[in-house]
């Protein structure tokens, strides 16, 4: 494994960092971690609905309570469809979509079920 393909330490920042076995070692601040978490820390999180359902763009889900629109007078009512989501990088709480009445919307998961 070439230097370049190491990656920098996720909590410090440094560049002198190498591997032992299955996880990569930073001797400036002694971090150890897995290569899999770095691909978590990058962003890449699963982002899940209120029962577990691993959610991705262009899915359809459904609202489990009534909402109000923040900005408006619209409740968004329990059983809408929000069709073609869009996920939020780096944040598993949140997707962007549209309603059929309401245009931008974005969304807290805990109050999604994918449809």
């Amino acid at each position: 494994m070439e230097t370049s393909d190491i990656p920098a330490c996720p909590l410090c920042a440094m560049e002198n960092t190498y591997p032992d076995g299955d996880m990569y070692i930073c001797p400036d601040c002694a971090h150890e971690w897995s290569p899999l978490s770095t691909k978590a820390e990058a962003g890449l999180v699963s982002v899940r609905d209120v029962h577990g359902n691993v959610l991705t763009d262009g899915d359809s889900v459904v609202v489990i309570k009534d909402l109000k629109v923040k900005g408006s007078s619209l409740t968004l009512k329990q059983g809408s469809v929000i069709r073609g989501i869009r996920l939020v990088d780096g944040d598993a709480e949140h997707i962007e979509g549209n309603s059929e009445k309401i245009k931008g919307l974005v969304l807290k998961v805990c109050f999604l079920k994918k449809a």
